[in-house]
């Protein structure tokens, strides 16, 4: 039994600057809605390396009422509740190097890829967005030598249009740890989607994994299901795993 669907959210709820399929994202939040009065269908949550205002509105429009995970694995957010629990492993020294990290990107990235802003609202990792995928590319390069070479603890994580500094350890395999112990429920009871290679830690570690038709050829390798693209290929896998709960 598969009780807890988590998703990510660019790549898979919608492509970042374009408006999502509105008509498979309300079969979703109507799915979840469901979910509460029927346990063959999983309960549904987010994990995503947005920071968590983007998280949050966007578990309001799918009316998601368990907690969800942001910043990947760094922050986790009870909608029930209001309150932020903050991933245990994000200590002082973390904190230092993100403050040390988004300094340097300030001072050697941003001013000098135009139309490059950071993710202003991050605490526990740092985050850089740019709608070009060729600066993204560029700017990969330079954030991955200088992150390997100073700071050994945190990972670089790349989609289209974003480069990711995550503390190992509140990765999103590390964040579904976090989150599955909250809720007492073992990691075999969860399903993920996900698209590009920060999704990678999450998919390995769940129960059933699934990637949107759009995700990049290593996510295809690790998931166990390949389903259409973007928010249709989320409805899809909702979709599977009812059916498989209902055998």
């Amino acid at each position: 039994m598969i009780k807890l669907f988590i998703t990510d959210l660019d790549g898979c709820i919608s492509h970042p600057f374009v408006s999502p399929d509105w008509r498979a994202l309300s079969r979703i939040r109507e799915l979840s809605q469901l979910s509460r009065d029927d346990e063959t269908i999983p309960a549904l949550t987010i994990c995503s390396g947005r920071p968590f205002p983007y998280v949050e509105v966007v578990g309001q429009w799918l009316d998601v009422d368990y907690p969800m995970l942001f910043e990947s694995g760094g922050g986790m957010y009870d909608i029930k509740t209001n309150e932020i629990t903050w991933n245990p492993h994000f200590d002082d020294e973390a904190k230092k190097a993100v403050a040390e990290i988004k300094k340097w990107m300030e001072g050697t990235l941003i001013k000098n890829y135009k139309g490059t802003y950071p993710e202003f609202a991050k605490y526990t990792d740092a985050g850089l967005v740019n709608p070009d995928s060729s600066k993204i590319a560029l700017m990969h390069k330079e954030v991955l030598n200088h992150v390997n070479g100073n700071y050994p603890m945190f990972e670089v994580h790349v989609t289209d249009v974003s480069v990711n500094i995550i503390l190992k350890k509140t990765n999103k395999g590390g964040g579904i740890r976090f989150l599955c112990e909250k809720l007492d429920i073992d990691l075999d009871e969860v399903a993920y989607i996900g698209d590009t290679g920060g999704d990678i830690p999450a998919l390995e570690i769940v129960g059933k994994s699934f990637a949107p038709q759009n995700a990049n050829s290593g996510v295809k390798e690790v998931a166990d299901v390949i389903t259409k693209e973007t928010t249709r290929g989320v409805l899809e896998a909702y979709e599977q795993l009812i059916a498989f709960n209902r055998g």
